[in-house]
Order: C-alpha cells, then sequence, then structure tokens
C-alpha cells in the first residue's frame, strides 16, 4: 500500500468509495441525507471541490492500483475576534475505508499522512467531525489523538 495525491482530474477514482460512505449516511439519518446523486453528478462536484487550492485528496493505493481508502481535507483560516484567537487548521472532511480492507490500519495511515503534510506547512490543528452514529468513525478519531473539543446540537422542524 502507498498512499498518493488524488487531483481534481483523477476526482472519478474516489467515486465507489464516496458511494459507499454516503450509503452508510442516509442509512441512518435519511431525514438529513439525500438519495445517491450518481456518479456524473459525484464525479463532477469532487472534481470542483479537489480543484479548490486549499482542498487536498488524499488515497491508499493497493500495489494493483485499487483504491482501499481516502482521505479529504482542507487548510482553513479562522481569524481572530476580539473573544478567540486566530488560527490556521486543517479540516478533515472525509475518511473512508472500503469494506473489505476496514479495521486494517488505513484509516490511522491516512490520517498520520495527513498529520505530516499538515504540520510541513506548520499546521498545527486538525479539526474533524463526524455523525454521533458513527462509532467507527469516533474510534479511529480519538485513537489518531483527536479529541472531542465541543458538542453540536441541532434543532429540525422537518423531522
Amino acid at each position: 500500500m502507498k498512499i498518493i495525491n488524488i487531483p481534481a482530474a483523477e476526482a472519478e477514482r474516489l467515486v465507489p468509495l464516496v458511494e459507499e460512505l454516503h450509503a452508510l449516511h442516509v442509512t441512518h439519518d435519511p431525514q438529513r441525507y439525500d438519495a445517491p446523486p450518481g456518479s456524473r453528478a459525484l464525479t463532477d462536484w469532487l472534481n470542483t471541490w479537489l480543484a479548490t487550492p486549499e482542498v487536498t485528496a488524499i488515497a491508499a493505493e493497493s500495489p494493483h492500483g485499487g483504491l482501499l481508502g481516502y482521505l479529504i481535507y482542507e487548510i482553513e483560516e479562522r481569524p481572530s475576534t476580539p473573544l478567540c484567537k486566530g488560527e490556521q487548521r486543517a479540516v478533515l472532511h472525509h475518511i473512508a475505508v472500503a469494506k473489505p480492507w476496514q479495521r486494517m490500519g488505513i484509516g490511522q495511515a491516512l490520517i498520520s499522512e495527513m498529520k505530516t503534510r499538515v504540520v510541513a506547512q506548520n499546521v498545527s490543528i486538525i479539526k474533524s467531525s463526524h455523525a454521533a452514529f458513527n462509532t467507527a468513525s469516533a474510534g479511529l478519531m480519538q485513537a489518531m489523538g483527536l479529541m472531542p473539543v465541543g458538542v453540536v446540537t441541532e434543532w429540525r422542524a422537518d423531522i
């Protein structure tokens, strides 16, 4: 396995893994997540998103060229306010590992690579969030040193 960059021009390679991740979310929270939009729409969206200079996609690639998992993160500037210090941070937006390869250290390898890359950019904060039902993500984040620092609550009139 090696960790590779996935440029916008190769966004289509991520689609099967994004679809698998999205299906998990739709299953657990159909009120929040739309039905799968289709491969073409996902490819177009990913292509546009990954073309943003602050956004990076990396993937774990098998020796045969298949993708085992992926991670997408963004470097974000948070300005100072009179009440809060400004900071530059990396926001881990997506991480997924294909089902046959889960619990084999691929997610940890992806986050380790992200840490190495953001530290090289003088970024010392990684922020992530995950759905409350996603205990696998919660465990991975904790194992990689990402600890809860707040709680998000919401009310929805449509539920």
